[in-house]
């Protein structure tokens, strides 16, 4: 590990947005506040990857530990998919980035958190696949009900996975997506869906912690355990 430092660096994947601040409108990398109070709030120093430059397996070493964050689609071009009217703008800056992290952290044994699109792209990059606007497959908007606005979804989780020793049986989200996983990607276990079936939350099996969760931890300002348990395996 990169650290043994009481308060472990914890990368975060960041995205290129426009924004606003002082005198300025320009395009900046940018994550949500949240992301950064919950991972302070639990021990850990957070530190943004911007979706730029070239990432390597020295880079990404130094790091105690993985957060893919959530945001836009996903290019169903990725994993071979023809374009749904319904998924956002290619982001390939992001795609690619996210992509080479994921795989280095998996190579690496590096303790990785996928949240929302993070989790997608965890799917992807073991050969998964994804529904590209979940209401066509549900029937309903639980999961999003409208932009900007979180939906809580009641989740189950299978006991004896480590998300349940993390978090229980049974928890209530923020959920802010509609996409979702279709095909498993290779060596993922589905831990954890909501009332429709949709799967909110994956791990990979073995000694490394590996989750994926469907939902938005960070936008939890109280139970930072998800967090926490990270910050602990990063340790």
């Amino acid at each position: 590990m990169a650290s043994s430092a009481s308060s472990p660096l914890i990368g975060i994947s960041s995205y290129l947005e426009p924004a606003r601040f002082g005198v300025w409108d320009t395009p900046a990398a940018v994550l949500p506040r949240g992301y950064l109070d919950g991972m302070v709030a639990a021990g850990g120093t957070p530190v943004l990857l911007p979706p730029a430059g070239e990432w390597t397996a020295g880079h990404v070493s130094r790091l105690d530990a993985l957060v893919v964050s959530g945001g836009a689609d996903i290019d169903p071009d990725v994993y071979g998919a023809e374009r749904h009217p319904a998924s956002g703008p290619a982001r390939p800056d992001r795609d690619g980035t996210e992509w080479t992290l994921v795989e280095l952290a998996l190579e690496l044994r590096l303790p990785l958190l996928g949240v929302c699109r993070g989790m997608q792209m965890l799917n992807v990059v073991l050969g998964g696949t994804l529904h590209q606007h979940l209401p066509d497959e549900v029937d309903n908007s639980d999961h999003l009900p409208e932009p900007g606005t979180f939906g809580r979804v009641p989740v189950k989780i299978a006991g004896g996975s480590r998300l349940a020793g993390i978090l229980g049986e049974l928890v209530e989200v923020n959920c802010h997506h509609h996409q979702a996983l279709e095909r498993l990607g290779d060596g993922l276990v589905p831990v954890a869906w909501a009332e429709d079936g949709t799967v909110e939350a994956v791990e990979l099996p073995g000694d490394t912690f590996a989750i994926g969760v469907q939902w938005h931890p960070e936008e939890d300002g109280v139970d930072r355990r998800l967090f926490e348990a990270l910050v602990g395996e990063a340790r």
